[in-house]
């Protein structure tokens, strides 16, 4: 029997089929959609602020607690699952890509947001308080907003919360625009070459820049060199590609642009610790527990 990874499109969590939002209190999303605690991906955008509640949840691959204040945001294709304990509640909030694109004239507007910069460790937050009565005040007006003619609102209201805890992600990280950008520009390149480009020179060409400051900068600001945030991409990808069982070790080896199946296992084996098989094999027990 084959097994996959769930894709969910956003119309099949929408009680009242919208295509491109959807708001409701985490608890009831919980109770319409009892199903979802196994691993699965979203084509939409997936925002949840817990105001109580424990237990745990994954952002491809990386396991996070449960905390009351806590909010998290998934990019399309990320893969998450989660395990609850006692009464979860909070907000849910998913909406598609084109969501903003009318209302923006920069289609690349969220991506300005350091939490959907698609690295998993980025986008679980915690808030302090001061800042969750905030936050939490404005998901109430989200819910209160019923009228479809008010899509304008909610949008205003969604970026205000984004800004906010953009704001507070960023107060005590160095801050310097130059870099900031050089950063995001880099992280958008290794999204669009990852298969093609591995060393950190060809990113440095395609940002007019020399290697040896693309690492400096990746070491100052990310704790890790620039190769390393490639070879982590790569590594990302592969872990999604093995827990869909359709593929085998040799196709993933070809789409992610190795030589062989022997280079892409040594790859694997040094940046994660075990080899692809393992890998695959603990993914596929852990999505038959759930």
């Amino acid at each position: 029997m084959r097994h996959t990874i769930p894709t969910l499109d956003i119309c099949t969590l929408s009680e009242t089929r919208d295509s491109e939002f959807v708001m409701e209190r985490f608890s009831s999303y919980l109770k319409h959609h009892k199903n979802l605690n196994f691993p699965h991906r979203h084509n939409f955008y997936h925002v949840v602020f817990f105001t109580e509640g424990a237990g745990s949840h994954s952002i491809d691959f990386h396991k996070f607690s449960v905390v009351p204040h806590q909010i998290y945001f998934m990019a399309p294709g990320q893969v998450h699952s989660w395990n609850f304990e006692g009464n979860i509640d909070g907000y849910v909030v998913n909406f598609t890509n084109e969501f903003f694109q009318s209302f923006l004239l920069r289609h690349d507007y969220l991506e300005r947001f350091t939490f959907f910069n698609g690295i998993s460790q980025d986008s679980v937050i915690n808030l302090e308080q001061d800042l969750t009565k905030s936050i939490k005040g404005r998901f109430e007006e989200l819910l209160a907003l019923k009228n479809p003619m008010q899509k304008d609102l909610v949008k205003v209201i969604l970026l205000q919360i984004f800004l906010l805890i953009d704001q507070y992600n960023l107060k005590d990280k160095p801050y310097n625009q130059p870099n900031y950008t050089l950063l995001k520009n880099f992280q958008k390149l290794i999204e669009k070459h990852y298969t093609e480009f591995r060393l950190p020179k060809e990113y440095a060409d395609l940002l007019f820049v020399t290697p040896n400051h693309l690492n400096a900068l990746c070491k100052s600001t990310m704790g890790v060199q620039a190769g390393e945030l490639v070879r982590n991409r790569i590594l990302l990808e592969a872990k999604r590609l093995l827990v869909n069982l359709d593929m085998t070790i040799t196709e993933i080896s070809n789409e992610l642009n190795f030589n062989d199946n022997s280079y892409f296992t040594k790859f694997f084996k040094k940046q994660a610790g075990i080899t692809p098989e393992e890998f695959r094999k603990n993914a596929f027990i852990n999505i038959s527990a759930k």
